[in-house]
């Protein structure tokens, strides 16, 4: 179910801010979620720590394959279990031996003459799906991998898909979503690649679903974006849709479309001539600070054309360095900052997307 409740106009309408936009603590995140740990070809038979939700987790596989997550940290004196070794599938200690199955159960304690009862690590359901490693970080019992997004057309031979690698951004993720959910940045933030005509001050509309919020808009008879221009396979002014969306809690999709001027708005209809890019963003908070962030995109054009999928991941890699350098600067100038920030009209999806976020969180943590 989809809701439109307001229509965003971008001028210079300014309020002061009643929403925190710096938060630290447990609280911050909703653990009932998948979170992308890794990517596939990351996690392999030996140990990988990595944090996640402020939690440290070791990753690994088994013999067979099959993606195992615990808790970093053996009970006995707290050694990080990724600095032991992987045994038969299990994780020894590298303090005294202890053993660990994927279950987080000891297996074999060598020094004692049984096995402590209490000692136990957490394991966390993973999956592999689309390329990546999923870890749960809520409820065991309410892992189900169904609730991981499914891409339409992932498989489908008449699209083409551009892997992304794993980065990082030192700065709260929740000013990656606000990043997300603001197409008018991109008329400053990338003015050579993706900016062009009418991303400054064409109207937005903001929907929310039922998985969290959508800003779009047409621009109409303009001019593709320098990076996109090549791209398209027609001449010309351009019609085009840009769609920003991003589900709770952090998970975001981008959708481009472009066709000729005098083609688009909202009963188009899809043909040959119109150029699809759709780029997936996975968003995993490492801590409060610092946030690890995967992506792919998916087009409808160019099968197979290697060279292009590489100039392509190229200018994705780019972007997101450009909106890295804006976001950890934003990020330190509001938690250092000594007169209160404000905001503005185009923050209206972002802040309600935080307000939408913090009511899930709160009901969780009830």
């Amino acid at each position: 179910m989809r809701r439109s409740f307001l229509q965003l106009v971008i001028s210079p309408i300014m309020s002061c801010s009643s929403d925190s936009l710096h938060q630290t603590g447990k609280q911050m995140y909703l653990r009932n979620s998948w979170y992308v740990a890794a990517l596939s070809s990351e996690i392999e038979e030996k140990l990988t720590a990595l944090r996640i939700l402020g939690e440290d987790i070791v990753f690994y596989r088994t013999k067979n394959g099959e993606p195992v997550a615990l808790e970093d940290s053996c009970p006995h004196r707290r050694l990080p279990l990724s600095q032991g070794r992987l045994l038969n599938n299990n994780i020894e200690c590298g303090y005294h031996g202890l053993q660990f199955n994927r279950s987080g159960q000891c297996v074999a304690a060598p020094t004692q003459n049984r096995i402590p009862p209490s000692a136990t690590v957490r394991s966390y359901p993973v999956a592999d799906k689309l390329g990546l490693v999923w870890i749960w970080m809520g409820n065991p019992k309410n892992s189900d991998e169904r609730l991981i997004i499914d891409i339409d057309n992932y498989d489908s031979p008449a699209w083409e898909i551009t892997s992304g690698d794993s980065l990082t951004c030192a700065c709260n993720y929740q000013y990656l979503t606000d990043n997300l959910l603001d197409p008018s940045h991109v008329g400053w933030v990338h003015r050579s690649s993706f900016a062009a005509e009418g991303t400054d001050n064409t109207p937005l509309e903001i929907m929310e679903t039922d998985k969290g919020l959508i800003v779009h808009r047409w621009i109409y008879d303009k001019k593709p974006p320098p990076f996109y221009e090549p791209l398209v396979k027609f001449k010309g002014n351009c019609d085009r849709l840009q769609h920003y969306e991003v589900q709770y809690p952090c998970t975001a999709i981008n959708k481009g479309i472009y066709v000729p001027s005098g083609k688009g708005g909202p009963n188009l209809k899809v043909d040959d001539l119109a150029y699809i890019m759709i780029s997936y963003n996975f968003l995993t908070p490492i801590d409060g600070n610092n946030t690890r962030y995967h992506w792919l995109q998916h087009r409808n054009t160019d099968i197979n054309n290697k060279k292009l999928t590489a100039t392509i991941a190229s200018g994705a890699k780019t972007a997101f360095l450009e909106d890295r350098k804006v976001l950890e600067a934003v990020h330190t100038g509001i938690a250092n900052e000594t007169n209160r920030h404000i905001n503005l009209g185009l923050d209206s999806a972002s802040l309600q997307f935080r307000r939408n976020l913090k009511k899930l969180i709160d009901k969780e943590s009830s």
